[in-house]
């Protein structure tokens, strides 16, 4: 696999899409472990529309195994080096009923063990027994978004809308986007492929319109440690 080229894609655009991550049986063994996991606490989110699972490796951990197979590993190892770790989780079914879109956005909230008055650690949130807070931008810089798509993923069912090389321009609010100058891209991804992004790339998504699922697995990885007190509250370490 020609890792170079995605690491180059991902700094310049701050997206890429890496196909065969992952094999059908692997898949298979995912979707298993998910569909036979319960479906109580505050880790689990269910509405007609929707239904996630948070902090999905405390809630799942033999995941972790398949997750982390040499395929992702190799591929985050060229990324980051040797010292990265998972900081989030989360598991997304967007179904057939589903019929709502999710605006242009930059994924500035990380998840931490506490709330603390730190300098540069900006709107908190207290949701469902989690606390959530911006972090200083540094953070945000050296995080990458892996999103392992479960089912094969187009513009009929939900695939993401990306702005290219947004995430070289900081933090900004959607409504400073120059659409004069700007041109989205669609970011199909194949079943078993993985997409990675940049959390302050400009990204979207729309209506699933052809009565296919998107199921899809969105995790977090960094090198950069908070400051104290704070913690990564879903902190897991990839390599052995």
């Amino acid at each position: 696999m020609n890792y170079k080229k995605h690491k180059t894609a991902l700094q310049k655009n701050g997206y890429s899409i890496v196909p065969g991550i992952y094999s059908d049986m692997e898949i298979g063994q995912i979707l298993s472990y998910i569909e036979n996991a319960g479906t109580d606490g505050n880790s689990f989110l269910k509405a007609k529309g929707l239904f996630a699972i948070r902090q999905l490796m405390n809630v799942i951990p033999k995941l972790r195994e398949i997750i982390f197979n040499q395929q992702l590993t190799e591929l985050l190892s060229f990324l980051f080096g040797t010292k990265f770790f998972l900081t989030k989780a989360i598991y997304f079914d967007k179904p057939i009923a589903s019929n709502w879109f999710v605006a242009y956005h930059q994924d500035l909230s990380i998840s931490v063990d506490r709330k603390s008055d730190l300098e540069n650690y900006v709107n908190w949130t207290f949701k469902r027994g989690q606390y959530g807070v911006q972090p200083p931008v540094h953070i945000l810089q050296n995080t990458i978004t892996a999103r392992i798509h479960l089912d094969d993923t187009g513009e009929m069912n939900g695939a993401l809308k990306v702005i290219p090389k947004s995430h070289l321009k900081g933090i900004y609010r959607p409504e400073e986007i120059d659409w004069s100058r700007e041109i989205a891209q669609l970011c199909e991804v194949e079943k078993g492929g993985v997409m990675l992004m940049k959390p302050l790339t400009f990204h979207a998504s729309g209506k699933t319109g052809n009565k296919m699922p998107r199921r899809v697995l969105h995790l977090e990885f960094c090198n950069q440690e908070l400051a104290e007190p704070l913690k990564w509250v879903e902190r897991v370490g990839v390599l052995s």
